[in-house]
């Protein structure tokens, strides 16, 4: 072992300096908020689906220094949170001067039972202090000062979609908060009256000067060791000395093993902050993503350039889950309904290894190997995802589920197709949830190259598609399904290309 702590763990809860203490390694930050009187944050799932748990933390922002980011306290460990800044319900206002977001759920009737507010307040005041969330000119004046109300009618106003308030609120933000009093029109309502932070806002404030720095942490217990490296070298070293280590990054996964199934890892290496693992980099040839990016990050960096990205992330989980689970995380864990293996499949990407022994660079159609299984070894880790360019011209992600956010796939597909002069030129097809491992559609791929790119043709291989892997029963879908969503998607992407060039 080379980290070692080199100083009392602690972090700032609320604005006040708080030592960790002497507990368990794996103790999660919602147990340990609560052990401390901080009972605003609930358990209400343990896995991250309901969002009782929200928190606020100060992570390194897209288009600020700071930016105060919702996650999963019940999921995240404690440990990981060591140097970092936290805010959770009881820090955003007082009995005698509420916070705005309070405020209007209050006045608005976005309450209900209480027991999963406090959750959606900070998952809306995050969204609240987001930069760039402007209001639509002249559709959304703000009564009694900055932050306060609308003027207009249940303060839903006029403008915006049907997931985008007026005020430029981005309801997605509350899409992993599930109340369970079905009273979702006023919390919209809430989140639609919200202005912009005034000038003396000390959180808005906060976003301009930087967040903490990662901090060295070492801390042991009877159930485990927990370490953050400083360097990508130490943490390989690390994993070169100990078999038994497993990473962690966002613990959007690590988290529910522990919860769930009682998983106690003797040794925790927490790698989400290492910057050697959070290159981002667009043009070149390629579009290098860093794999401790998180999916919330990798979206807002690429801003649309990746359409197949663009359509995925959305889909995948909840803007709480996407604010902490990482792109290399999804990777690592190897599993065959991950969403983002069919999209960069589809996108021919490679992954760039690294050990103590150097790099290797192997294609994500060559990492998979088995259930769960990968060509990486304990000692590597996933260091950059590397796409190459230009991208195909069609492209798109479809996802079946049985919800439509928030939700695991029963089938994934991402699609990237070039098609010239009437003719698939070439085909890349990514699949989830139809094997033991994320795949490549190697057969609808070479059944549709050289061929008219027209209904007669795509109806003919949409068979070829259906047959392609081994899907399985299980309580998500039957086997049968699988396959008939298979063919079924290569019609609806075929058909609604031709809706898009009409």
């Amino acid at each position: 072992m080379t980290t070692q702590a080199l100083r009392a763990a602690a972090l700032t809860v609320n604005g006040e300096p708080t030592a960790i203490g002497d507990v368990p390694v794996h103790t999660t930050v919602l147990d340990w908020l609560r052990d401390r009187g901080l009972t605003g944050a609930k358990e209400g799932c343990a896995e991250g689906e309901c969002g009782a748990c929200s928190v606020l933390v100060a992570r390194p922002g897209t288009d600020s220094q700071t930016e105060w980011t919702a996650v999963n306290a019940c999921l995240l460990p404690i440990a990981s949170l060591d140097g970092q800044e936290l805010i959770t319900s009881e820090g955003l206002g007082t009995p005698s001067e509420l916070h705005p977001v309070q405020q209007e759920m209050a006045v608005r009737g976005g309450s209900q039972c209480g027991f999963c507010t406090p959750g959606f307040i900070c998952s809306m005041a995050a969204e609240y202090y987001r930069p760039g969330r402007t209001p639509e000119a002249g559709v959304h004046e703000v009564a009694g000062g900055a932050g306060r109300g609308s003027e207009l009618p249940g303060g839903a106003g006029v403008g915006g979609d049907h997931e985008h308030g007026p005020n430029g609120f981005d309801l997605h933000a509350l899409s992993g908060n599930l109340c369970r009093c079905t009273g979702y029109r006023p919390i919209r309502d809430a989140a639609y009256a919200l202005g912009e932070p005034g000038s003396e806002d000390a959180l808005a404030v906060r976003c301009g000067s930087a967040p903490p720095a990662p901090a060295a942490t070492g801390m042991t217990s009877p159930e485990g060791e927990f370490v953050r490296p400083t360097s990508l070298d130490e943490a390989l070293a690390v994993l070169g000395d100990r078999e038994d280590a497993v990473v962690v990054a966002g613990s959007t996964d690590l988290g529910v093993q522990v919860n769930i199934f009682g998983d106690r890892p003797p040794l925790t290496v927490a790698i989400d902050r290492l910057e050697e693992l959070r290159e981002f980099s667009f043009g070149d040839g390629e579009v290098r993503l860093g794999a401790a990016l998180t999916l919330t990050e990798i979206e807002r960096r690429l801003a649309g350039r990746v359409p197949l990205l663009a359509q995925m992330i959305p889909q995948f989980a909840s803007r709480l889950i996407r604010n902490g689970a990482t792109i290399g995380g999804n990777l690592g864990t190897g599993s065959p309904i991950g969403d983002t293996p069919p999209a960069l499949l589809a996108l021919d990407a490679s992954l760039v290894l690294a050990s103590g022994r150097g790099e290797r660079v192997v294609l994500l159609a060559d990492y998979f190997t088995g259930y769960r299984q990968t060509v990486k070894a304990a000692d590597e880790l996933i260091r950059t995802i590397v796409v190459p360019l230009p991208l195909a011209p069609m492209t798109a992600f479809h996802k079946i589920a049985k919800r439509r956010f928030d939700d695991i796939s029963s089938v994934a597909i991402g699609y990237a197709v070039d098609v010239a002069d009437g003719v698939v030129r070439d085909a890349k097809i990514g699949l989830g949830g139809v094997a033991a491992t994320p795949l490549r559609a190697r057969e609808t791929e070479a059944a549709l190259i050289g061929r008219p790119w027209t209904e007669e043709t795509v109806r003919t291989v949409a068979a070829v598609m259906a047959a392609e892997g081994t899907p399985m029963d299980d309580h998500r879908a039957s086997s049968s399904y699988r396959s008939a969503m298979l063919g079924q998607s290569l019609l609806r992407f075929y058909f609604t290309e031709q809706e898009v060039g009409a």
